[in-house]
């Protein structure tokens, strides 16, 4: 390789009386008495050169020269020379046996450029193709630098450069560099151990920068690459969110939220963004190899919403989010909804999110049915489960208040998760309240639908306060709470609550002689999980019991002179008893709201 050394432009205007500039003192010494004698056009600009010098390198110019020698050619144009008028003055001083330096930055260039002019080892040994070939097979391969640089030059080639291998061969030249570097990263890790971890991390990445440059269809073949040649899953989720923050953060926080937003974008800008977008989806590892931070799961989601990606791309994402729904926060599933005359928020998106969720834990209990020693994943699947249903409560709590939201919608929502989702009930009312608050003008027989959803003997006490004295609900609804609260206090007292269920669940357990094996250890899993259930539900019982001895113990020990204090608190108790077991139970349903529990009942208020 050789170093540029001369400056002078060979190009003419158009002007074919003007001579070009010869400044070199080999050029001059040779061509000292021979003028021009063919000009060549390339993009409109003009070219006094010289035949010799030409067609003894070039076997295109040859070629044509050859062709016209009966019409005494003296011009020729080249059409759609690679590189333009700069890379064919290189080229035409590489003819003329002028320095200048072969850099990154016009390898591509020039190889593309010498492979249309046919600069090949048939017409003159240490040909252009072949200087070119061996920098960028013993240069440019050794930087990682190098090769991107490269592949941003490729970006403006016509398709040749694919054909000469140039991509190929940086493409892998990359991954291959990612890849020891990553192993020396590794070992110099080893006798680093007082170093924090963010140091190492910060040396071992250094290069996702780099990439960040490239092409989305570059980038996706280096990225292709670098997981088939072995980079860490991690490092390539560090890649894929430092691009997408780079190359996708044209899209404001105002075009999400203003489903009319104006078109500031051309098409052009947006089809690239929807192209970004399905490639970073496609590239992300695989969901075992691979914890992709939730967070970036869901920025993506929202931009494959807004640029309308396709169908498999959203999907793809919703499926990740699924897998590990009991980890998601409720500001991660309040996604706006860009449709005109629409809810605030996109229900239909966290719908399809669960119901994935519940497809995966019933995927995970059949491949688990075929022996009994599963009993702890079981649990886990089932415990995940109590975690999303305490988050869909929250998020309808949270959408309840939205005035387009429709009744039709909101129930789909609650339906989506089943009976054995919730311990407890609370959340759930307090959700149906406030929407129920948020949307006054509902029909009876619309509230006595939404209503029906909430299993009064899975309400705390305090929920319990709440909905007997609350308006809003259908007079049944209130009934059904009171109903349900005396048989609580009648269990409590004799000591029976909930003896008689598990007595049932338990006799119902014997597997039937007419069922298969398959079907027995079905059937028992499901009797398995209603009793795990119901263990939760008296566990929530007797926590609540033992803070109302609390509170009695409290008062026995502030009345300890007064003889009476057994007495009047067994005739509280009988009196509180009294209240549902008497003729006018239902009209003193008022005062029992007021015996000091009205402030925590103030807790469900959502007036």
């Amino acid at each position: 390789m050789v170093s540029f050394s001369d400056n002078t432009s060979l190009s003419c205007p158009n002007n074919p009386s003007q001579a070009p500039k010869f400044a070199n003192t080999f050029t001059t010494r040779i061509f000292s008495d021979v003028a021009g004698d063919i000009t060549i056009t390339v993009d409109g600009e003009s070219f006094l050169l010289h035949k010799f010098p030409l067609v003894s390198r070039s076997g295109k110019i040859r070629k044509m020269v050859a062709d016209g020698k009966d019409y005494n050619v003296s011009k020729l144009e080249l059409v759609n020379f690679p590189g333009g008028q700069h890379t064919f003055e290189l080229a035409m001083k590489f003819c003329y046996g002028m320095n200048f330096e072969i850099t990154a930055a016009n390898a591509a260039l020039l190889r593309c450029a010498a492979e249309y002019l046919e600069m090949s080892e048939d017409y003159r040994e240490e040909n252009l193709i072949g200087r070119t070939e061996v920098y960028l097979n013993d240069v440019v391969v050794q930087s990682l630098e190098k090769c991107v640089e490269v592949l941003c030059t490729c970006e403006n080639l016509p398709p040749i450069v694919e054909e000469l291998g140039i991509i190929n061969t940086c493409v892998e030249a990359i991954a291959m560099n990612a890849c020891k570097e990553q192993l020396v990263s590794g070992l110099s890790a080893l006798d680093c151990n007082g170093e924090s971890t963010e140091l190492k991390t910060g040396c071992m990445e250094w290069w996702i920068e780099d990439l960040s440059v490239l092409r989305i269809d570059y980038y996706h073949k280096v990225i292709t690459s670098m997981a088939r040649i072995g980079v860490r899953p991690d490092t390539i989720v560090e890649s894929l969110m430092h691009y997408a923050q780079i190359s996708l953060k044209s899209i404001g926080k105002c075009q999400i939220w203003n489903p009319a937003r104006p078109n500031s974008n051309s098409g052009t800008t947006e089809s690239e963004q929807k192209t970004i977008v399905e490639a970073l989806v496609n590239l992300l590892p695989t969901l075992k190899s691979s914890n992709v931070p939730l967070s970036f799961l869901f920025g993506m989601l929202r931009m494959a919403i807004m640029v309308e990606a396709t169908v498999a791309c959203r999907l793809e994402l919703e499926r990740r989010i699924a897998f590990r729904l009991e980890m998601v926060s409720l500001d991660d599933l309040l996604i706006p909804s860009l449709r005109a005359r629409d809810s605030l928020f996109d229900i239909d998106t966290v719908h399809r999110i669960v119901v994935n969720f519940l497809q995966q834990i019933e995927d995970e209990e059949n491949e688990d049915s075929g022996g009994y020693e599963s009993d702890g994943l079981a649990s886990l699947g089932h415990g995940s489960l109590l975690k999303v249903g305490r988050l869909i409560d929250s998020y309808l709590a949270e959408i309840g208040p939205d005035p387009y939201l429709s009744l039709q919608k909101f129930i789909a929502m609650i339906e989506t998760l089943p009976d054995y989702a919730r311990v407890i009930d609370d959340g759930l009312y307090r959700a149906i309240d406030i929407y129920l608050k948020a949307h006054p003008m509902l029909s009876d027989h619309e509230c006595k639908k939404l209503c029906k959803f909430i299993d009064c003997q899975k309400l705390s006490q305090e929920a319990t306060n709440h909905a007997a004295q609350n308006e809003r609900l259908p007079v049944q609804m209130a009934i059904k709470v009171l109903y349900f609260e005396q048989l609580r206090l009648k269990n409590a007292l004799c000591g029976s609550s909930g003896d008689g269920f598990l007595s049932q669940k338990i006799s119902s357990g014997v597997p039937s002689a007419a069922m298969s094996p398959r079907d027995n250890y079905a059937s028992l899993r499901r009797e398995n999980r209603e009793l795990k259930l119901e263990i939760s539900r008296m566990r929530v019982r007797l926590s609540e019991l033992e803070k109302e001895q609390v509170v009695m113990k409290r008062g026995m020990m502030e009345k300890s002179g007064n003889g009476k204090t057994f007495f009047t608190s067994l005739s509280k108790g009988i009196g509180r008893i009294g209240i549902f077991s008497g003729p006018g139970g239902g009209k003193r349903r008022k005062p029992r709201g007021s015996e000091g529990k009205s402030g925590r009942s103030r807790r469900y208020s959502v007036s």
